[in-house]
């Protein structure tokens, strides 16, 4: 069995702040970074809210450089996957890889990230993060002036809606009941922001458009009557999927599948285990508080294992 001094898991920006952060530490870290290293900015084309880059960075970009930064300081990368793991509450971490390696590490923290539920259209693919979102903070300011949709009901819909009327001339709420789901609060102030209207009753059936969103066509599911809305981005807004199912009945999770936090810290329910990055953040998901939830991970393992 391999032995490791600390064990990251996921290379979006938790994992690689984590690395550097440990690597700066002598704590000889090795991230497991998959095939795809970078998670899901690798795929978000303009990155305009992280500090540092007043211009703007591609996503992936971004992520390269923080790799590179990370390796520059000694972290080690293996592209391969975590596929179980057995947590001992503060012993040994025992890890098995996709490749069939097994590892017995010291500590271990978790960076898997969440992925967006998408509407789940033939034509998303085409148009994911090219006029399909699912980040109005990180996105929502290329859309000034002009009608966009979220597809959605709850808290989370109504936050990303509300914040788009900063931008957009009209924001359609497609949502596939007749009341929403979100807290009394929360509807109320997207209902009564003339901004907004609400398409009731209805699911996302196709993107239109060419190269660029050009509309959404929405079926009613009472009547089955098709509907075009003239829109030129659309913001999936239908909550996120932690990945965090290796983890479940090892760790202590959340009803929704994202890994619980000791405060405001990186501490898990098993000491020597530690999380960042939306795999435990279901409130922000933004770039910028998973590197800082990844430096908290980093310090925390450190304090750990020199005790």
């Amino acid at each position: 069995m391999k032995q490791e001094n600390l064990v990251i898991i996921g290379s979006g920006p938790a994992g690689w702040t984590a690395g550097i952060y440990a690597s700066r530490a002598n704590l000889n870290p090795v991230v497991f970074a998959g095939q795809m290293p970078g998670g899901l900015l690798t795929q978000t084309t303009e990155v305009e809210n992280f500090p540092g880059f007043p211009d703007g960075i591609n996503g992936f970009d971004l992520m390269d450089a923080m790799q590179k930064q990370a390796e520059k300081f000694h972290t080690r990368i293996e592209y391969d996957f975590i596929e179980s793991v057995i947590f001992s509450d503060g012993g040994k971490q025992v890890l098995k890889t996709q490749s069939g390696t097994e590892i017995e590490a010291r500590a271990v923290i978790i960076a898997t990230g969440a992925a967006p539920r998408w509407p789940g259209i033939p034509s998303e693919a085409k148009f994911r993060n090219h006029g399909l979102s699912a980040c109005a903070t990180c996105d929502g300011a290329f859309y000034r002036n002009v009608p966009v949709a979220v597809i959605g009901g709850g808290d989370s819909a109504m936050e990303e809606a509300t914040f788009l009327t900063r931008f957009a001339s009209k924001v359609f709420v497609v949502h596939r009941r007749h009341e929403l789901r979100a807290s009394k609060i929360m509807a109320e102030r997207a209902m009564s922001n003339p901004k907004i209207e609400f398409v009731w009753d209805s699911v996302a059936e196709e993107i239109l458009g060419d190269r660029a969103v050009q509309g959404l066509r929405v079926k009613n599911v009472q009547t089955g009557i098709l509907t075009d809305l003239a829109v030129e981005g659309i913001f999936a807004a239908m909550g996120h999927v932690p990945n965090t199912a290796i983890f479940r009945d090892r760790i202590a999770l959340d009803e929704k599948g994202f890994v619980k936090l000791e405060g405001a810290t990186s501490l898990t329910s098993c000491r020597g285990v530690f999380a960042a990055g939306d795999c435990a953040d279901p409130r922000y998901r933004q770039a910028i508080t998973a590197a800082a939830m990844g430096c908290r991970a980093a310090i925390d393992a450190e304090r750990y294992l020199a005790g």
